[in-house]
Order: C-alpha cells, then structure tokens, then sequence
C-alpha cells in the first residue's frame, strides 16, 4: 500500500482512538483501516496501537510515530499548497487553543469571523487553562501568554498583558485602601489559583519592596470565580489587566497598587511549522494576529 496512505490511517486511528470512527472520518471500511494499519506494522516491525474491546490506544513507539507522521503529512500539504499557489483559498481543517478566558474574550470572535470569511475551513478550538503539547496532541495553533520557553514553536508577539491587584469600589468605601504592598497583609484577598497561577504575590522589586507572605482568605479555581468575589465588594484580588478590563472601564472594579506592578507577559500566537506552515495555517495566524494587536485590552 501507498506510505502516505498508511501514514493518514494510522494518524486517524490514534487521534480517533478507533477504528471504526476513524473510518468514518476516512471514508473507508473498517476492514480497510483495520488492514492499513496491520500493514503498516509489519512494514515498521513495531507495534504501534495497543487494543483491548475497550479501547484503541497509541503504544510508545506509537506516539513517538504519531508525531513524526502528522509532520511528514503537514510538509506534504504545504507541498501541494505551495504548486498550487500561495494565494490558493484556505480550506481544510485547524485545531487552535488557547487559555479558557482569554480564548472566549479574544480568540472566539475571530474564529468565528475567519469561519464567515473562508467557507471551506472547519476549526476545532480547545480552551484549556494548561500548555498543550501542540506536536502530541495534534494542534496546529496556539495563543500563550507569558514567557516561552525555547522551543522548535515559532512565535509571533501580538500584545502584552498585566498582573493588575483591584477591588470594588463597594470594599474600598469600607477599607483602606493598601498604598504599598506591605498593607495587602491587614485586608481580605481573594486568590485564583487557575491555570497554576501561583497564590504567591510578587511586585516590582526596583522599588525597593520585597513581595510580602499573604495568605488568602478565599481561594478559587477559576478567574470567573476570583472576579465574581470581588465585584461583591468581598475583597482584594490579583488577576490579569484583560481579565478585569470591563469592569474597570465600567468602574465596577479599581486598580490598586499600580506603580508596584511586576514588567507586563507577553502574548504570543505559537505554531510548530515554522516556514513551511500550510497556506492555511498562515492565513489564520495572519488574521488572529492582526485583530489582537489591534485590540487596546492587551497593549
């Protein structure tokens, strides 16, 4: 059988974790998958796929060959992509993802007006508060905020967010509010501990303070939660400047302690294709990239 055919196969089985529902997606029987995939085996001499009745699950060897299978079929589209001409209409399907809210705020609106604009394009968004391994779990895009790591992933900066600490008006009519971050120590915090944020504070040092041990009175998982609290005049939290943005400009939420703010996280939209990124890909970075420089929320 034809290489790129048992590639596509095997890259539908794992990502599926089936045989059947790779076959639908495929349009084959699931004798001819189950046959691509045996072939394809015995061409390797490794087993790739470890099944039971339950559950079709990729080996070691089978993971490591996953990888390496969804970049040969990338290069090979962008191949095709490249004779066909480089203002050929995007079309095919992506897999972008990107922080839970960040991803709803910013990353949905122009998901949603990059559908609307190309008719042929399907897009699977994954919303996680985590890093996605974007070569194991097969994601072709992905927005991170802070510093990255080194990496084979191309980066492309798109704007800038901050650690911003606010309060309702509602809690700071009943308190003092705190002029240095030594004073967080007297009130009533609430704490994110979303996407492993750390509950431990940290200020601009070149001020000369250093960041104090505060203990949180009340600890959440999600942001919503931590924003919730406070626009109940519950307390102080510290979040990032997007996630707060609407309700400072709508006054329900005041900034504090903004000289003492650490130097602000990047934002970058990430892939791992680098120049030889599909027609396709590039377009969607392309225009993600340009509406978010052009949002004010995240210079």
């Amino acid at each position: 059988m034809d290489r790129f055919h048992l590639m596509s196969v095997y890259v539908a089985v794992a990502e599926e974790q089936g045989f059947a529902s790779a076959a639908r997606r495929l349009g084959l029987s699931p004798p001819a998958v189950t046959r691509a995939v045996a072939a394809l085996e015995r061409r390797l001499g490794v087993k790739l796929l470890n099944r039971t009745t339950r559950y079709v699950r990729t080996s070691e060897a089978g993971q490591r060959y996953l990888a390496d299978a969804r970049r040969v079929l990338a290069a090979a589209d962008a191949i095709d992509e490249a004779v066909s001409g480089a203002n050929a209409t995007p079309r095919g399907s992506l897999t972008v993802t990107a922080p839970v809210m960040f991803g709803r705020m910013f990353v949905m609106p122009g998901i949603v007006e990059y559908l609307q604009t190309f008719a042929d394009i399907e897009i699977s968004a994954l919303f996680l508060d985590r890093d996605v391994n974007l070569l194991e779990e097969g994601v072709d895009v992905a927005v991170r905020i802070g510093d990255l790591p080194d990496s084979s992933l191309r980066a492309l900066s798109v704007g800038t967010v901050r650690q911003v600490v606010c309060a309702a008006p509602e809690y700071l009519r009943k308190h003092e509010p705190p002029s240095s971050p030594r004073d967080l120590a007297g009130h009533c915090l609430i704490a994110s501990s979303a996407a492993g944020a750390s509950l431990n504070w940290r200020f601009n040092s070149d001020r000369g303070e250093r960041s104090p041990r505060l203990k949180p009175r009340l600890t959440v998982t999600s942001n919503d939660a931590a924003i919730e609290a406070a626009l109940r005049g519950f307390g102080i939290t510290r979040l990032l400047s997007y996630q707060v943005a609407r309700h400072v400009a709508a006054g329900e939420l005041q900034l504090l302690l903004e000289p003492f703010e650490p130097a602000a996280w990047p934002i970058h939209v990430v892939h791992h294709q680098g120049r030889q990124a599909s027609a396709t890909v590039r377009s969607f970075i392309d225009f993600i990239a340009a509406k978010m420089r052009a949002d004010e929320m995240l210079k």
